[in-house]
This record gives C-alpha cells, sequence and structure tokens, in this order.
C-alpha cells in the first residue's frame, strides 16, 4: 500500500516553475490546481487571439489595398492571403512540441512577443502604395508566427487540465481565441479611418474605390490610414507579452529538462527559424516569377504541402542533439500511432474549414459580389463589370468567424456530454450538404448580371459552415483527449492542428484559381466530397459496433 502523502500544493523551483503537477487528483485540483490553471488560460486566451488576428489580417488587408489601389492584381493578394495560411500552418510543426522541449510560459510569452515583427514591418509597408509585392510577401511570411502560435498554446492548456474538462477548456482556449478573426476583420476597417498615431503612423493614403465598416460604406476619395492595419496590433501585444512573462507557468512534470530560460527561448528561436526557411522554399517552388520558380504552381501545391511538412520534420530532427534530440523522438512516436492520423483528418474538417474559409471569404465577396457577370456571345467571353449595388466584404464577411468562434465552447462542451465523434458525425453531414448548396449559389451568382440578389442565401450558407465546424473544433479536441493520453496529447493537438492549418492555404489558393477559371462553385463541391469521406472515416474508427475506441 502506498501511503505517500500526496502534495496538495505544487512545489515550485522558481517563481515561475511548477515541480508537481497532479490536475487528475480531485482534492489537489479544488485546493489549488483550478486556479493556476485558470490564470495560464486567461492570459492565453487573448495571447492567443493577437496570434490569430495578426495571421488572419491578411484576408481584410488585402481587401483594403484593392480599395486603396494598390497596383496587384486579385490573383496576386489572393496569393499573400495563401502564403502566410501555409507559413503558419507550417511554423505549427514545430510548435507542437515547443512545450516539452521549452516550457509553457517560456514558449507562450516569445510566441507572442514575436508578432510585434509582422505587426511593425506591415505597417511600414502599408505607409507607400510603391511597395513591391515581395514586401508584403515577406511580412504573410512572417504573419505565420501567429499561426504556428495555436498549436504550443494548446498543448499548452491542454497539459493543466483533468480529462473531463480537455473539452471545455480547450474550446474555451480555441474558441475566445479564434475571435482574433472577427476582431482583425471589425478593428482593422475601424482603425483605417483614424490617424491613430500621428507623425509615427505615417500619411493617409486617399481611396480609390468605396470602402467600409462595420457600421456604413466609406466613400472613393476618403483619406485612409491602411498602415494601422499592422501598427494596431501593438496596442495588445505590448501589455500581453509582459502579463505573459509574469503571470505564466512552466510545469516541470511536463517539461522536465528544458533547461535555462535562454536556452529554451533559443531553441523555439532556432526551430521557428528552420520552419520559416522550409516554408520559404515552398513557396519559392510554387510562387510564379519573378518571386518564385513556379516549377511546382498550379496543381503543383499538392506537392508542396507534403514537401513542405516532410521538410520541416527533417530539418527539426538534423539539428536535435542530446536531450532535445530525445524529446523529439520521444514525441515522434506519434506519427506510428493509426489515431494520430485519423484525428488528423478530421481536424482538417472542422479547424480546416474554419481557418480556410476565414482567410478566403473576404475576397471571394468581393470578386463574386463586387462585378457584374454578363455573358458576351458575340466575342464568346464572361466579361466583369463594377457591380454598383455590390455588398461590401468588410462589412459582412466578420459575420461567419463570429459565429464559429462564438459556439466553439459549446461544441466542446456539448462533446463533453456526449462525446466527441458523435458531435464530429453530426457536424460532418451537415458540411456535407451547406458546402454542396453553397457551391450552387456561387455559379448562380457568379453567371448573373445582379449577383447581389444571391448574396443573403449566400451568407447564410456560409454561416452554416462556419457554425458547423466551429462546433466541431471543440468535439474533435474532445476525442482527442479521451483517445491519448497526457504524454500525447499535446503532440497530437500540436501536429492535427498544422496540418488543419494549411486549409488557410489550400482555400485561397483552391477557391481563388477556381474563380478565375469562371467556376468557384467546383471548389465548393470539392470540399463537400472531402467532408463525405471524412464521415466515413469518423464512424469506421470511434463509433461503428467494432470501432478501434468507441467513443462513447
Amino acid at each position: 500500500m502506498n501511503t505517500q502523502a500526496v502534495p496538495l500544493q505544487p512545489q515550485r523551483t522558481s517563481s515561475v516553475d511548477i515541480a508537481d503537477w497532479q490536475p487528475e487528483n480531485e482534492k489537489f485540483w479544488k485546493e489549488t490546481g483550478s486556479r493556476i490553471a485558470s490564470r495560464n488560460l486567461w492570459i492565453s486566451i487573448p495571447s492567443l487571439l493577437c496570434g490569430f488576428a495578426v495571421w488572419l489580417m491578411w484576408g481584410i488587408i488585402t481587401v483594403q489595398m484593392s480599395n486603396a489601389g494598390f497596383p496587384f492584381k486579385a490573383d496576386e493578394l489572393f496569393t499573400i492571403a495563401a502564403i502566410s495560411g501555409l507559413s503558419g500552418a507550417t511554423l505549427r510543426i514545430p510548435a507542437s512540441f515547443f512545450i516539452r522541449l521549452c516550457g509553457g510560459r517560456n514558449t507562450v510569452w516569445l510566441t507572442t512577443a514575436l508578432l510585434m515583427i509582422p505587426a511593425i514591418g506591415t505597417g511600414i509597408a502599408l505607409q507607400d502604395k510603391s511597395t513591391p509585392l515581395w514586401v508584403f510577401q515577406l511580412m504573410a511570411l512572417l504573419s505565420g508566427i501567429g499561426g504556428g502560435n495555436f498549436a504550443c498554446s494548446m498543448s499548452n492548456i491542454s497539459t493543466f487540465y483533468p480529462k473531463r474538462l480537455q473539452g471545455t477548456a480547450l474550446g474555451l482556449n480555441a474558441g475566445l481565441g479564434n475571435f482574433g478573426v472577427t476582431t482583425s476583420q471589425l478593428l482593422i476597417p475601424a482603425v483605417m479611418t483614424l490617424g491613430l498615431f500621428g507623425a509615427i503612423g505615417g500619411d493617409a493614403i486617399p481611396l480609390v474605390k468605396d470602402s467600409a465598416t462595420l457600421i456604413g460604406k466609406i466613400a472613393a476619395g476618403t483619406p485612409t490610414f491602411v498602415q494601422n492595419a499592422g501598427f494596431v496590433w501593438l496596442l495588445l501585444l505590448v501589455p500581453l507579452a509582459v502579463v505573459g512573462w509574469f503571470g505564466m507557468n512552466n510545469l516541470l512534470t511536463v517539461s522536465p529538462n528544458m533547461g535555462s530560460t535562454g536556452a529554451a527561448l533559443g531553441r523555439i528561436l532556432m526551430l521557428y527559424g528552420l520552419a520559416l526557411v522550409v516554408a520559404a522554399l515552398g513557396l519559392y517552388l510554387y510562387l510564379p516569377a519573378p518571386v518564385g520558380s513556379g516549377v511546382l504552381s498550379g496543381n503543383g501545391m499538392w506537392l508542396v504541402l507534403p514537401l513542405v511538412m516532410a521538410g520541416t520534420l527533417f530539418a527539426m530532427k538534423a539539428v536535435a542533439t542530446g536531450e532535445m534530440k530525445t524529446n523529439l523522438n520521444k514525441q515522434f512516436a506519434i506519427f506510428g500511432n493509426k489515431h494520430t492520423w485519423s484525428m488528423t483528418v478530421l481536424y482538417v474538417v472542422t479547424f480546416g474549414s474554419f481557418i480556410g474559409f476565414s482567410m478566403a471569404l473576404p475576397l471571394s465577396i468581393t470578386v463574386i459580389f463586387g462585378n457584374t457577370h454578363v455573358f458576351d456571345s458575340a466575342a464568346n467571353v464572361w466579361v466583369h463589370a463594377k457591380n454598383p449595388n455590390a455588398p461590401s466584404a468588410l462589412m459582412f464577411a466578420w459575420i461567419g468567424p463570429f459565429v464559429g468562434a462564438l459556439i466553439r465552447p459549446v461544441g466542446g462542451w456539448v462533446a463533453d456530454k456526449i462525446g466527441g465523434s458523435i458531435v464530429t458525425q453530426a457536424i460532418s453531414v451537415v458540411l456535407v450538404v451547406a458546402s454542396a448548396a453553397t457551391g450552387y449559389v456561387m455559379s448562380l451568382a457568379y453567371s448573373s448580371a445582379t449577383p447581389e440578389q444571391y448574396f443573403f442565401v449566400f451568407m447564410a450558407l456560409f454561416v452554416v459552415l462556419f457554425a458547423a465546424s466551429g462546433i466541431g473544433n471543440g468535439s474533435t479536441f474532445r476525442t482527442v483527449g479521451f483517445v491519448f493520453d497526457q504524454d500525447l496529447r499535446g503532440p497530437v493537438l500540436g501536429w492535427s492542428s498544422a496540418v488543419a492549418g494549411y486549409g488557410s492555404f489550400i482555400a485561397p489558393v483552391v477557391i481563388g484559381g477556381q474563380i478565375k477559371a469562371g467556376t468557384p462553385e467546383y471548389a465548393m463541391y470539392g470540399f463537400a466530397v472531402f467532408y463525405a469521406l471524412c464521415v466515413l472515416i469518423n464512424w469506421w474508427f470511434y463509433l461503428r459496433k467494432n470501432a478501434y475506441i468507441k467513443n462513447p
């Protein structure tokens, strides 16, 4: 019989490092654990919100760049958004291993502080319409830091909470963190109307097209501070860096060999740097000249993505030595578990859809509904002209991500009650139907002289897509918590979110490419087929009579 007393207070080796952590011990949890976990959670949430906002700000910035007369084509603007998507997803791969290697507090603090680099750089680049395209592409690449932060944030919070609260805690962190998408879509248009930063912020740029905020249109010719889209995030990032440094904790039961703070921070910078280089190389193969080689342009995207993922993992293994190599090898064990791959696919359904549609929706509204579409039978071509009755993307694009983020904690809570896989199955069926219906409406709008008549049906269907993917985000987190133990849970969450993050690259590229080809509906029909396959995967692994793990 074990008579050793269970410590009720977390043992510390410093003001931020906790040596003993027992979230499954009910007495420990009630007396001290829940308080410490809650503090870390409520610092993590706004930090993650800023990560999402900086990562996905290009969906709105590119719309306003078009309105302000920056000399870039629609497909080039789609490319900027896609670059930040690929970068953010790639950075999630090393970020999924940061907590064990570097500690939770060290990781969240540094990855939040690093967001100041693309925020400042983007603000400076937007001060001048003659800034070359490659500068915006570089800033989009660095904005991927915010996308990478999701993996380490979720891994970190998962270590603080007991299994029975995984769905709720992770749903809160991810759901409220996801409000960064809505925050950027609402805040950026609003702050562009104000000279918030005086002489430091630069001169206003007059609009060449009508724009809008949530409360109404802004006429062409209005002086606009487009650069505030980058600078505004400093108002949140600076205080968050201070709070994160002094308020968060490293759990030594999770990160026993992280070493000194300096060494841990150095590891983060090295691994993020490697991932950025690999992402940049992948983009060089994909993007056309003069920025890239274009060797794998077009459908080569489907080869670029696995190359980037494999290249990032290889680079991490190549530089790892000593204890870092041992820890990585332990965590790489997740790749031999079939449930890692099933949950990765299912997380692409939920988070991949949410993040991809968030990135692609603003420009899709602008291109599909911002123009009239008339077929010239004499020339045998479609003629697209400015639509005087066009709805503004800046007034409506925020609604879908807002609903998806708002409902995400509900998905986690419901999944805690009835089982994650049941909820995932239901929302996957909804996604099949809604995506097919959305494709049909897009085809009608893109072949109409009055596309605005289809806009509210289009938006309603997208709200359904966002709501379903938001609920599914919470349910897949619950399933991961149910299937994997604490040692594997964090890396699996990180890895699956990394792969799902590529939705932010795939959706703008696929939808943008199909719009250019004149068949935007094909993109949504393709997504519907994928969702249908995932209905079968979820049933086979977790719901059929002889499922590998019945959930429930």
